[in-house]
């Protein structure tokens, strides 16, 4: 199946330690999605925004085994439209944390989001709004 991935996911060896064996990733990216971090990441509908990820090719039950681990347990699976780098659209499955589970703030979480992401090349702009989840603003603090 195809699984849309944003998070620290997207790194195929976390996926690897984890059981999952992915295949064909590529880069891509949702429209009117925006990412928020909380104690986690998750992706929500925001007109006008883009969240960007890597779609892998992944076994189903390897998947679902994944999402039962207590840390991940509350996401749930959602299709979406990915658009790949090279324009491709496919239907896919992202698993997303519902908004009001979206709580707290996880400064190191975004710090090696950012690091991730800028290894798979995401934009800049994008690349700035992980940065900026990394740490409180002053009207946070």
């Amino acid at each position: 199946m195809e699984v849309f991935f944003y998070g620290l996911f997207m790194d195929q060896a976390i996926l690897e330690k984890n059981g999952v064996k992915p295949s064909n990733p590529r880069n891509g990216y949702l429209e009117n999605f925006t990412l928020k971090i909380g104690n986690r990441a998750s992706l929500i509908a925001s007109e006008n925004e883009t969240a960007y990820g890597v779609l892998m090719t992944v076994d189903e039950q390897a998947i679902k085994g994944l999402y039962a681990e207590a840390s991940v347990a509350d996401y749930i699976p959602e299709l979406v439209t990915v658009i790949t780098e090279n324009g491709e659209v496919v239907e896919a499955t992202c698993y997303n944390l519902p908004l009001e589970l979206l709580t707290g703030t996880n400064a190191s979480y975004a710090a090696s989001l950012h690091q991730l992401a800028s290894q798979l090349d995401f934009p800049q702009d994008y690349l700035d709004k992980i940065k900026e989840m990394s740490g409180p603003t002053t009207d946070e603090i």
